[in-house]
Parts: C-alpha cells; sequence; structure tokens
C-alpha cells in the first residue's frame, strides 16, 4: 500500500468517526427530548388532582372566581348548600358552582410547559380569570391567561408556581363567566290551570290624561303619597253551574265570553306561565324606573283555589326588553325582577289596552279612494 492509499484510508477514517460521533449525538438529543415529553405527557395525563388537589368535588367547602369583568364568592351554609356569599339570601341554583367543582376535580393538562423567561409570553403576568377552591384549610389557586392559537384552550398557571405552564381547555373559563342572575333559582308559580281559577282581573296603563299632577309648592306641609289614578280593567268572572270539576263559563259583566279566542289564549298563558330568568335580584329604584315600574303597563289579579283554600296571585308587567324578546315583570312582595317572554304576555296585554274586543284594524280604502271629500 503506497503512502498515497494509506492518505485516503485515514481521511476516510476520520470522516467516519466524524460522522458516528454526531450520530451519537444526534441520537442523544432524540432520546432526551422524547424522555422529557413522554414525562409532559404523563404529567398531563395525572391531571389536576394527582397536582395535590382534592379528588372529590365534595371536599372543597369555598369558591372564589374572578373572570375578568366580576368576583363571585360562594360557600356552603350550615345545611351544607352553597350560597352567595356577597348576597345570602339570593336564591342560588347551585348547579353552576357544582359544575365548577366537578370540572376541576376532573381537570386534565392538554400540555405541560416549562415556563419561558417571562410570564407575559403566555398572557399570565395579569390574568385573564383566576380560580380559588379551599378545602378545609387548604386552597388551590389557579391562574389562566391567553388562549391558545386555536381559541380552545388556555395557558395556565397553578398555586403561584412561575415553573410550569400548563394548557388547559376552555370548559372551566366558561363556566366561571355565567352571570350571577343566570344562577338564580326561579320562583315556583302556582298551578293556574283553568280548573283552579275563579276570577281575573286586568288592569291596563295610566291613561295619560289622568297622570298624577305635579306639586306647584303652593302649600307647604307632610308629604303625602300620590293616588294612582284609576287604570281601565277588565275583571273575567268563571261560573260553574254543575260543580267546582265542571268546565267554566267565562263572563265579564253579563257578557259570556268562553268561546272568545282572546280568552282562551290567556287562560293556555296562565296555565304555561314561568319565568324566563332573573334580571335584577336586588333592583335600585332607578333600575325599577328603567324597567318600567314606575307606571307598570299591566297588572294582572288572578284568584284561584290552591289546597282548598282562596288565594291570590299578582303579576305586574313593566317595559318591554331592548331585544324585544319579553317583558320586565314583578311578583307581588317580591322586589326582584324577572323576565317573561313575550308570547307569554301577549294576550294579557292586549287585554289590558284593548279589552275584550282585542286590537281591532280599520278597513282600508278600496282601491282609488283616498278618502279625502270632494
Amino acid at each position: 500500500m503506497t503512502w498515497k492509499e494509506r492518505r485516503t484510508v485515514t481521511i476516510l477514517l476520520s470522516i467516519a468517526g466524524t460522522l458516528f460521533l454526531a450520530l451519537l449525538i444526534v441520537f442523544g438529543m432524540i432520546y432526551r427530548e422524547g424522555r422529557e415529553e413522554a414525562l409532559a405527557g404523563a404529567d398531563a395525563a395525572a391531571g389536576f388532582s394527582a397536582a395535590g388537589a382534592p379528588a372529590d368535588a365534595g371536599a372543597y367547602s369555598a369558591l372564589r372566581c374572578y373572570n375578568g369583568s366580576a368576583t363571585l364568592s360562594f360557600a356552603l351554609d350550615e345545611n351544607g348548600e352553597w350560597i352567595w356569599a356577597d348576597g345570602p339570601d339570593f336564591p342560588l341554583n347551585g348547579e353552576t358552582v357544582t359544575a365548577i367543582l366537578d370540572t376541576l376535580t376532573a381537570l386534565k393538562f392538554q400540555q405541560v410547559l416549562p415556563a419561558g423567561e417571562s410570564m407575559a409570553e403566555y398572557g399570565l403576568d395579569t390574568p385573564s380569570a383566576t380560580l380559588t377552591a379551599a378545602a378545609g384549610t387548604e386552597e388551590q389557586t389557579l391562574a389562566f391567561g391567553k388562549t391558545t392559537t386555536d381559541g380552545d384552550s388556555y395557558y395556565m398557571m397553578m398555586n403561584g408556581d412561575e415553573s410550569t405552564v400548563y394548557i388547559v381547555a376552555d370548559t372551566l373559563v366558561k363556566l366561571m363567566q355565567t352571570p350571577i342572575y343566570d344562577m338564580c333559582a326561579l320562583p315556583e308559580l302556582p298551578d293556574l290551570s283553568e280548573g283552579n281559577l275563579r276570577a281575573i282581573t286586568i288592569q291596563g296603563p295610566v291613561p295619560e290624561d289622568e297622570s298624577p299632577e305635579e306639586d306647584d309648592g303652593a302649600e307647604e306641609g307632610p308629604e303625602e303619597p300620590a293616588e294612582e289614578p284609576d287604570r281601565p280593567t277588565v275583571t273575567l268572572n268563571a261560573r260553574r253551574s254543575g260543580g267546582e270539576d265542571q268546565p267554566a263559563l267565562w263572563f265579564e259583566g253579563s257578557d259570556n265570553v268562553t268561546a272568545s279566542s282572546l280568552l282562551q289564549d290567556l287562560l293556555y298563558d296562565l296555565k304555561t306561565l314561568a319565568m324566563a330568568k332573573c334580571v335584577d335580584y336586588f333592583p335600585s329604584q332607578e333600575a325599577a324606573e328603567i324597567c318600567g315600574f314606575e307606571s307598570a303597563a299591566a297588572i294582572l289579579k288572578v284568584e284561584y283555589a290552591a289546597g282548598g283554600t282562596d288565594q291570590t296571585f299578582t303579576l305586574t308587567v313593566g317595559a318591554r326588553m331592548p331585544d324585544e324578546s319579553g317583558r320586565y315583570v314583578r311578583l307581588e312582595e317580591d322586589g326582584a325582577i324577572y323576565a317573561l317572554a313575550t308570547d307569554g304576555v301577549d294576550a294579557l296585554m292586549t287585554i289590558s289596552v284593548a279589552g275584550m274586543r282585542g286590537v281591532t284594524q280599520e278597513p282600508a280604502p278600496a282601491e282609488g279612494q283616498d278618502g279625502a271629500q270632494e
């Protein structure tokens, strides 16, 4: 073998050794990345409860949620029922609180990331939402930052630990965005089926020319409450000649209006009456006026039988809701303002304005006539 051949072999061996070393380095990097991903996957599969949180939603006794615009706090009362901490008398439907805690205990990490140099990268420098849940003396706090690129998940930090960032589904944050009045347990209305009804009274709006006159200040003295002007009133009475369990004939005065389609619509609306939602449970005077209760659009009073005794149900109807989906209403001795769907008060409002005759339209002029006198 000549020296040139030996030199060529030496060069080739050097190149092969270098390539082998590079290959070892690449395999090492791949192994390390795969191990980190496997560990991250194991952490993600473990989820929130494996990170030291209770696995049972029933272990929690307090919950505080900040959803970006409002903070809501909840606690268990002495009966083990969830209450709104800022309004203990509020009739809370605890389903949303229970759903939040169930989702929390079942929370899985979609991905576990080592934190970057700045929490701002994930929106965690100023969290968009936070949740704190207490179980006994232990508290778990979650802070949510920005959504991921697809908008279906959030970056999250736990218990102020900035060394690790988690990616979780948006389910929990969506539940936290439920407004408090959407958690209101709506009032149970009495059974106003026709068989229970005795009389229906509907008062319409106060006529504009009979509105209370303003005090000119001529006489000084103790201020007396202004009397409510008379409202147009329709009274409907049920008569049952064949016994209480027999169908009723309905009369307005001496007029039999049983066959009136307007009456039948009203009876159906009463039977199916149900509040759509709570609008304001602790309304201010200003809020009540905005909702049209300074001078109600209509007042409904129903006399009915329940449990062998005579009862009275009163509903006050305010203004239309801005989206035209219904009207604001209030129940007697209940300061809260609720929403009632438009189709649930159509017959009531028609009778309050036009009586049992309903709304009639003037006949259109014949073709070629403009109605002007020659």
